[in-house]
């Protein structure tokens, strides 16, 4: 991966939650952004506990840069779901990386089509 900054979808930061240590190593250095659709799914994520979310996931969330939704996120989102039929979440995070013109990594091959996106798959 080129440039410091990337985009992490939700999948990614569970990853890293469950120890996945080579995608610590691929992240390390990089300057990571979150969606608010990914802070919000980390925090509603019924696999954490109360005491992991009070830790590891703010930790993390105070580690990373989360971008809200604004006018230009909302016009490429509304693009995106009627161009390549994706779910509102995933619009929203395609459409935010797009706008940001900075990689998205996921284990969610399904961006692989939306071919305004700069995707990274990471396969686990």
């Amino acid at each position: 991966m080129s440039g410091t900054k990337i985009l992490i979808d939700t999948n990614i930061a569970i990853n890293l939650f469950k120890g996945d240590d080579r995608l610590g190593l691929l992240l390390q250095d990089r300057e990571a952004y979150i969606s608010f659709i990914s802070e919000l799914e980390l925090l509603g994520y019924q696999a954490i506990t109360i005491e992991e979310e009070s830790s590891s996931v703010e930790m993390f969330l105070d580690e990373c840069t989360i971008i809200g939704i604004n006018s230009g996120i909302k016009e490429i989102t509304t693009y995106v779901q009627r161009q390549y039929n994706l779910k509102l979440r995933d619009a929203i995070i395609a459409a935010t990386s797009i706008f940001l013109g900075i990689p998205l990594l996921s284990t969610d091959n399904g961006f692989e089509r939306v071919r305004e996106l700069i995707f990274i798959f990471y396969e686990p």
